[in-house]
């Protein structure tokens, strides 16, 4: 390489190394900057509510007793609570800051584990629910829309399983 042609290539090195360090800059200057940590919630007992469907959406028994005893599992593992009580549970009654969850089905869609197992592609089971974290007192301190899926393999059921796992990340993450 001759010394004109090498410093022709360095010069326009340096000037293109230089416009990427000012884009990094720039694109760093432009993000927006996390407004400190989040306020966590605190609570010494929870009780967890069944779910309550909207009238116009069919939601079939099997899948709300089995969201509303995975999701008690699941939010009894997180370790976040002294007690974990269930619906109707009177002895909640005596606890000062008592949050209540409550979970209502927004949409569902039952698949076929059949079609699932044969084409993955077809039959998954879908449930959306809308998770409300409220005081005592029905303020209501967290709000949150959840989807519990079962795409590929498994029962229909699955898809309950893969909520109550969404409503104790959601717990983990604010208590």
């Amino acid at each position: 390489m001759n010394p004109l042609a090498r410093t022709a290539f360095l010069s326009i090195f340096s000037i293109a190394a230089g416009g990427a360090a000012l884009l990094l800059a720039a694109s760093l200057v432009a993000q927006p900057r996390p407004s400190g940590k989040t306020q966590k919630l605190t609570a010494s007992a929870i009780q967890i509510e069944r779910t309550d469907p909207p009238e116009d959406l069919l939601v079939p028994e099997a899948f709300r007793v089995s969201t509303y005893e995975n999701v008690i599992r699941e939010v009894t593992k997180t370790n976040k609570f002294q007690h974990v009580y269930r619906s109707g549970d009177r002895t909640a009654a005596d606890v000062p800051d008592l949050v209540i969850l409550h979970m209502i089905p927004q949409a569902f869609k039952e698949g076929s584990q059949k079609k699932r197992e044969v084409t993955t592609v077809a039959g998954s089971t879908s449930i959306e629910m809308k998770v409300q974290f409220t005081s005592r007192d029905g303020k209501v301190l967290l709000e949150k829309d959840l989807e519990g899926k079962v795409r590929f393999f498994g029962e229909n059921l699955r898809a309950t399983y893969d909520i109550a796992k969404k409503v104790a990340a959601v717990v983990n993450d604010t208590f």
